[in-house]
């Protein structure tokens, strides 16, 4: 995983063959790559519905684009945000849509109070109902992040059972992870946009034909949403970013935001994390959308799409030479975050909550060196660094405006 930046699941595959599956008090652990795709297929799974994350993926729209670079004052940060989902800023938004082609009929609460809040998700595990939620991470305190990154945010996981006072989350894994009631009471409550979100799903037996139309509309939706102008949510959001480590004017300009260096090696570690599977969000998940092109082709008797699907298992490669060249593992200081890395996410998905005392003393490791890192490039001159970035987000932007073009032609 450190290595090459994959994904838990298939960097496991390589070393000891396909996944066996892994249960909980009856629960059935899915795993699974991107965190919303991955807890509706995860429920679903459990209902006894045949499904791939990659269908239910390419249900609600399928791949997104969007670049945020973030300036922190409390401790003198930056990172950078990309979204490679559909809709990625609107959890609520897509939740809704992905459900509804699939034809899943569901409940959403933002329950107010915070002890409400846990008494209702109590009620729903109680009568057997797994509960999709969405609590802060530096609270759940199974990543391992600092009290800096406290209120930033998460992705979804299913809640599927409770005891007198913890419950059980399956966040992608193969073990349990289980949460004193208390801290995903205050996890849950920390991000007012989403405060005590909770979506809790009833049963549904989408058949093929219902499949077919729900994968039609998701490739439609995905065509016209990267077909779109706006360079915040849609493709233009990688050529104002390519545009933007270049430029010497703009103050969002990484020329002037870096000119100090400081927090440069947070910037280029988040750059790394988003757009590589190894990260908490799934990576570019250009990968994940060529498998459903594929289950798509089939489904639809499309062959076009499977054609396109070859076509973004290379723009996926292209995201990892952007990877790679932001944080490059010939650095030491780097190899060594990106070693912690790996290891944070791999004690989450093989070991859960049974990780430990070693997870947390890997996430000390882990800001350690990040700190080291970023004290050792505030004399670096990012000049042929950001050109090299710029470069490989042009040649990503213009890869896949061709392909979202080719896609709207198939799909039209």
């Amino acid at each position: 995983m450190a290595k090459t930046g994959e994904s838990y699941t298939t960097a496991r595959n390589h070393v000891l063959g396909q996944e066996e599956t892994h249960t909980d008090a009856g629960w059935r652990f899915a795993g699974g790559r991107h965190p919303s795709s991955a807890a509706i297929t995860a429920v679903l799974v459990n209902q006894g519905v045949s499904l791939s994350e990659p269908l239910v993926f390419l249900t609600g729209g399928g791949i997104g684009a969007g670049y945020i670079l973030w300036e922190f004052k409390h401790d003198q940060s930056r990172h950078v945000t990309l979204g490679f989902r559909n809709q990625w800023q609107y959890h609520d938004r897509w939740m809704a849509k992905t459900l509804g082609r699939l034809g899943v009929p569901y409940e959403e609460h933002h329950t107010a109070g915070v002890r409400a809040a846990g008494d209702r998700l109590a009620a729903e595990l109680d009568a057997g109902r797994p509960c999709v939620i969405l609590p802060d991470r530096y609270h759940l305190g199974y990543w391992q992040l600092p009290a800096a990154l406290d209120g930033h945010g998460g992705g979804p996981v299913v809640a599927y059972r409770r005891d007198e006072s913890g419950v059980y989350l399956d966040d992608r894994g193969q073990a349990p992870i289980r949460i004193p009631r208390e801290r995903l009471d205050a996890a849950r409550a920390r991000v007012p946009s989403y405060k005590n979100v909770m979506h809790v799903l009833g049963d549904a037996k989408p058949d093929e034909a219902a499949l077919a139309d729900a994968a039609r509309e998701g490739l439609r939706d995905c065509a016209a949403h990267l077909s779109a102008a706006s360079d915040s949510f849609s493709l233009p959001a990688w050529r104002k970013w390519a545009r933007l480590l270049t430029d010497t004017r703009n103050a969002k300009a990484w020329p002037k935001v870096f000119a100090d260096g400081r927090g440069l090696a947070d910037a280029l570690l988040s750059v790394w994390e988003g757009a590589e599977p190894v990260g908490m969000d799934g990576g570019n998940l250009r990968a994940l959308f060529a498998d459903a092109l594929d289950e798509a082709a089939a489904l639809l008797a499309e062959p076009e799409l499977a054609g396109l699907a070859g076509r973004y298992r290379e723009i996926s490669a292209l995201w990892h030479g952007l990877a790679e060249a932001a944080l490059p593992a010939e650095v030491p200081e780097f190899a060594r975050v990106r070693e912690l890395t790996a290891a944070i996410k791999e004690g989450v998905m093989a070991d859960g909550s049974a990780a430990g005392e070693e997870a947390a003393e890997n996430g000390r490791l882990l800001w350690q060196a990040r700190a080291a890192a970023n004290e050792s490039l505030t004399a670096t001159d990012t000049a042929a660094l950001f050109a090299d970035l710029s470069a490989y987000l042009g040649t990503i932007y213009e890869a896949e405006r061709a392909a979202i073009a080719h896609l709207g032609v198939v799909t039209r």
